[in-house]
């Protein structure tokens, strides 16, 4: 097995192997399952130190304006990382008290991790209790919600990029004032830009 890519730290690179064991699962209740055909397997390596949710793919190259909003699932994942992808473009949300932003008092502007959009002022952040970076109120028009309903018992509403339609997280009416809102926001969405 021989790797498609390169380790350089502390960037982000991924590794993808091609395996076939020609196999068929007698424990299939143990998720062992025989595979007909090569399957790939993406790994994502990390040095100590470094933020997933701040660094994209070195291969990323930017080429004049860009229409966020008719990327490919397939572009989308050369531009992020694995858990960028699996949060803000399938609707993914992060372990609480875990991301990069969730506990930060640096002063400036955070930023869509996907299309680096505006979209919140650190002196619009408060801590909400939550483990989630959290904001009473987005910059201007930014940021867009929509009723989610993927939870029966539970309609939220969620959180959007105004540019590029990526997932940041749910907005909730038990904010401080002036807004009274709690925009409840994954840090993976984010890159913080400090003053």
């Amino acid at each position: 097995m021989a790797s498609s890519g390169s380790l350089s730290l502390p960037t982000t690179t991924t590794f993808l192997y091609s395996l076939d064991f020609g196999l068929k699962s007698k424990f299939p209740l143990l998720g062992f399952r025989g595979l007909a055909k090569p399957r790939k397997l993406s790994v994502s390596v990390r040095a100590m130190g470094s933020s997933a949710s701040s660094q994209k793919p070195d291969s990323v190259q930017e080429a004049g304006p860009v229409d966020f909003k008719s990327l490919s699932d397939e572009e989308w994942k050369k531009r992020l990382t694995g858990e960028q992808f699996y949060i803000t473009r399938q609707k993914g949300t992060e372990r609480a008290f875990t991301g990069e932003y969730w506990n930060t008092k640096t002063p400036g502007t955070y930023h869509c991790i996907c299309c680096d959009t505006p979209l919140f002022e650190s002196s619009t952040k408060f801590d909400s209790g939550t483990g989630w970076p959290s904001y009473f109120q987005p910059i201007g028009n930014n940021v867009k919600s929509k009723l989610d309903l993927s939870i029966i018992f539970m309609p939220r509403q969620e959180v959007l990029c105004g540019v590029c339609n990526a997932h940041l997280g749910h907005i909730f009416d038990d904010g401080p004032p002036p807004t009274g809102k709690r925009y409840c926001i994954n840090s993976v969405s984010l890159k913080l830009k400090p003053k």
